[in-house]
């Protein structure tokens, strides 16, 4: 099966433009695509992760790929899929993020030998004159068209910012500029992204006449990945010092049985002969199907190693055991400990991060789905004490969410 039919098959492609042609460039490795990543963040998380996979999977079958960090287009923020404005970075802080993104994209992408770039979008944006902007790049866009984009009009009614209306056209010239400086034909994104991805390739056209070559294609549920990167006790970063392999697997090992084949099938390098054979797996084989799901991932992301450390924590906690070495750990100082040298529960469970505050912690507690060791907490008031923290005590709420509270 050539790379193109792969990703349909796999789910991956919405939507495309020119799709004999593009089928044919992607095939024979002759794309030279972009996909962006705004850096408003200092990690990636797993809501980038869909498209990261589409890259790797691109190059591996001969295509160049360009990691486009938008340096420029952070300092404005993208209106698509938010119901307010972003708030605003310092310079130093988006330099500070695209740094820790390049470091993590160097996993999924060889950038060696000139088979991949990453650019900054910074280098081209920042130095634009405004009124060269209007006149050599506004005069191409129709007000009344931009308006119509489904990023816009969810907008309108709380109010649109001119500064965010902006976007669409310093996302076109992103695409513009690559193609001018790197021969970029194709550009990939979320489906919440075609309209800007399309108001990319109209400028080039316009611009450079229609016979120039650039190609437009949506992922599917791009949005829905985005979505991924959120867990009701904050973002799944891939980033081990803020989501630790263990829980980066526990993630994954906890999607829905909906959803498990669905996330196999796209993010996972496993042959699709292989996941084909899963599609009449129900009942306890999807629970293998998410440990596969897991562990593929937890590689991909943190090593082999890692992953398997994850798998047998993981294991050694479903099955009953108590602590384990690999388990997540949330390290207790004598500072945080209060006048009887204990920390009371609710405490303990949000300096571990299973819940955002102490409400939540204590509905958590009263609704039974907090153990300590094994033991059910029933008072919202027990304390831990510090000997006790000394040994290491295992907090879990609900099913799936463990820590170990230990003291240096």
């Amino acid at each position: 099966m050539q790379i193109y039919d792969e990703l349909v098959a796999r789910g991956l492609i919405a939507q495309v433009t020119n799709e004999e042609e593009i089928r044919e460039m992607v095939n024979n490795g002759k794309a030279t695509f972009y996909i962006g990543f705004d850096p408003t963040a200092d990690s990636l998380h797993v809501g980038h992760f869909m498209a990261l996979c589409l890259m790797k999977r691109l190059q591996m079958a001969g295509n160049k790929p360009i990691a486009l960090i938008g340096g420029g287009t952070a300092m404005i923020g993208d209106p698509s899929g938010r119901t307010d404005m972003r708030q605003m970075m310092t310079t130093e802080t988006i330099q500070h993020n695209v740094d820790c993104f390049k470091k993590q994209m160097s996993r999924f992408i060889d950038f060696s030998e000139g088979k991949a770039l990453l650019v900054n979008n910074a280098d081209w944006l920042l130095d634009l004159n405004y009124v060269d902007v209007l006149r050599e790049v506004g005069a191409h866009f129709s007000v009344n068209r931009m308006l119509t984009a489904e990023c816009y009009k969810q907008r309108m009614e709380k109010g649109l910012s001119f500064l965010e209306f902006n976007y669409m056209i310093m996302q076109s010239y992103d695409f513009y500029q690559l193609f001018q400086k790197y021969g970029c034909n194709m550009q990939f994104g979320g489906d919440d992204q075609w309209s800007n991805m399309l108001g990319g390739t109209e400028l080039i056209r316009r611009k450079l006449g229609k016979d120039a070559h650039a190609m437009t294609i949506t992922l599917l549920l791009n949005s829905e990945g985005k979505k991924m990167g959120k867990t009701q006790s904050g973002a799944v970063w891939l980033d081990p010092e803020k989501t630790s392999p263990y829980e980066f697997y526990q993630y994954w090992r906890n999607v829905a049985d909906a959803d498990v084949l669905k996330c196999i099938r796209m993010l996972t390098f496993l042959p699709l002969e292989e996941i084909d054979a899963m599609d009449s797996w129900e009942g306890s084989q999807l629970n293998k199907a998410k440990e596969i799901l897991a562990f593929e991932l937890t590689k991909l992301v943190h090593g082999e190693e890692e992953a398997k450390k994850a798998e047998e924590a993981s294991k050694a906690l479903f099955a009953g055991g108590a602590s384990d070495e690999n388990m997540p750990k949330t390290i207790v100082t004598d500072s945080d400990l209060g006048e009887n040298e204990t920390i009371d529960i609710l405490s303990a469970l949000v300096m571990a991060d299973m819940v955002k505050s102490r409400s939540e912690a204590r509905r958590a507690v009263e609704q039974g789905g907090v153990t300590m060791d094994g033991e059910k907490v029933k008072d919202i008031k027990h304390e831990i004490t510090k000997e006790a923290l000394k040994q290491g005590v295992i907090l879990k709420k609900g099913k799936k969410t463990f820590k170990k509270l230990m003291m240096e």
